[in-house]
């Protein structure tokens, strides 16, 4: 597979875990993005500022590094907010806003979208430490990105369910 097939494939995997996840969000109302349910760890507004760090981390800050446009896309207090470790707070005032944060989910994955079709075979052959999925390059770590939104599109439906709607698959 020509890693022009290869930069295609993890294109489109990220393109479909995220539709998938926007519609596990679509009847979700911001009122309910901070709720924990009984028995859980974790909630929707949670779920969705770390996708949208990961993405960032993993499909335009490892591939190019920090860019003057990063700090359009999201604050360093958003990324350390939701970072891997970080405990949710049900609190929504300790929170950036459902508005905000769905405004850096939906800023971000556009601008991965933007960039990937500029990254090049030697850009993309460069090793990584893990995360990463397939090879331990920075293609690997594309192809994760799909990967870790498809986990996390798990806990949101587990989440939706637990906050009494309907399943969409």
């Amino acid at each position: 597979m020509s890693d022009d097939t290869k930069l295609e494939l993890a294109r489109k995997q990220i393109e479909f875990a995220r539709t998938y996840t926007k519609t596990l969000l679509a009847d979700v109302e911001p009122d309910e993005w901070f709720k924990i349910p009984e028995g859980c760890v974790s909630h929707l507004a949670w779920q969705v500022g770390h996708l949208a760090m990961a993405q960032y981390g993993l499909c335009l800050f490892r591939i190019r590094g920090r860019q003057p446009i990063d700090t359009e896309l999201m604050s360093s207090s958003f990324r350390k907010k939701y970072s891997k470790g970080t405990t949710p707070d049900s609190d929504p005032a300790n929170n950036p806003a459902h508005a905000e944060i769905m405004q850096v989910f939906e800023d971000v994955y556009e601008q991965a979208m933007q960039e990937l079709p500029g990254y090049d075979e030697t850009m993309l052959n460069e090793p990584v430490d893990m995360p990463y999925a397939a090879y331990a390059t920075k293609l690997g770590g594309l192809l994760f990105c799909s990967h870790h939104e498809m986990i996390h599109a798990g806990q949101i439906g587990l989440l939706r369910r637990l906050l009494g709607k309907s399943p969409i698959r």
